[in-house]
């Protein structure tokens, strides 16, 4: 998958870069702590999410103001300006449909606050390791921890001794490999400098985004890891509780980012594609099933959704395995999905699909 990187200009004439990979339905990241748009690419840490979310998306992400390849001037950093810059991305992006917005920690708070803009805009909200309440504010204990984090960035991000940086990628990945820790630790000094390293975490320490849950009327789905060492667990439930009608789905996992070897990574990647399922699929299924489904379609998606590969699928139904590929692909246009993994989800959701 080849991934094209191009550079978006703010209100306030800042420069960022952003990046698409894969096409279909559009999928937008809110930007988080920490990303570099090519570094990302090569990472033990985040390329299993770019791979999934490119296989089954438009997938569309930007390195935020001092972070990765975008510009590092960081004045006045603020929740309003990050949901401004991601209008700039979405705008320089040239979305014309409705799309799927992500969130993840930080930029959960920036895609609420965008879906309350352009709630137009807005099919789907998935909102995972999320909060709505800043380390900065809340209980005590928690806005003592935020402000030890912040101490030890000032002193230590620049250092040559990796020993503060691994305080802080212990705490993201603490279930993580050295590898994947060396990789972390690296992407700190790669993608920021210390002065910006600890604008930005002032500036998520004061986010606060209680008041506006209630306002959300986007179809919202929120994960959240039940040991999450950066957002604790009650803050995925407050967004669920307060956000009407959202669906809670609780991760197993100490690990903020999702690692690839783990369950719960299949977890979220099954719940992300059910959900956008719900909606997406409902209009083409309705007209598959009214136009129906030739015998040999509906007996290919059966064999399809039991695991079976397209030349298991001709020795069952004694064709060539060239001709399943045909029949597949013609099952994918009717269903209105674009993949086997879509196609089983809608199976699943939709028996009257498979029924003779």
């Amino acid at each position: 998958m080849k991934q094209c990187i191009r550079y978006a200009t703010t209100s306030d004439q800042a420069n960022l870069a952003w990046a698409e990979i894969g096409q279909g339905m559009p999928l937008v990241k809110a930007a988080n702590w920490l990303t570099h748009l090519q570094y990302d690419l090569e990472s033990p840490v985040w390329a299993h999410w770019i791979r999934f979310f490119g296989e089954h998306f438009r997938y569309i992400r930007h390195d935020e103001r001092g972070c990765g390849l975008s510009d590092t001037r960081v004045e006045g950093l603020t929740l309003p300006r990050w949901v401004d810059d991601l209008e700039s991305v979405v705008e320089a992006a040239g979305i014309e449909r409705p799309f799927v917005l992500l969130g993840i920690s930080q930029g959960a708070a920036t895609a609420i606050m965008y879906a309350l803009r352009h709630p137009q805009r807005v099919s789907h909200l998935i909102l995972y390791g999320g909060y709505a309440v800043g380390g900065n504010k809340g209980d005590a204990d928690r806005v003592e921890m935020y402000k030890a984090v912040q101490e030890v960035v000032r002193l230590g991000w620049a250092s040559d001794n990796p020993a503060f940086r691994q305080l802080f990628t212990s705490r993201f990945i603490p279930q993580g490999s050295q590898a994947q820790f060396d990789w972390f630790n690296d992407l700190c000094r790669r993608t920021t400098s210390a002065a910006n390293a600890g604008t930005l975490l002032a500036a998520r320490g004061n986010v606060d985004v209680r008041d506006y849950l209630h306002l959300v009327r986007t179809p919202t789905l929120v994960l959240h890891a039940d040991n999450d060492h950066i957002a604790p667990t009650s803050q995925g439930a407050l967004l669920a509780s307060q956000i009407p009608g959202a669906t809670f789905v609780q991760l197993e996992s100490h690990n903020h980012v999702l690692l690839e070897h783990e369950p719960a990574w299949q977890a979220f990647q099954q719940a992300v594609l059910e959900f956008i399922g719900q909606r997406a699929a409902v209009d083409p299924v309705e007209d598959a099933i009214a136009r129906n489904l030739t015998t040999r379609e509906r007996e290919s998606l059966r064999l399809l959704c039991e695991g079976r590969s397209n030349a298991q699928i001709g020795w069952y139904l004694g064709i060539a395995e060239k001709t399943v590929r045909n029949h597949i692909t013609g099952l994918y246009r009717k269903l209105g999905v674009r993949s086997r993994a879509q196609a089983m989800v809608l199976a699943h959701r939709h028996p009257a699909v498979l029924a003779d």
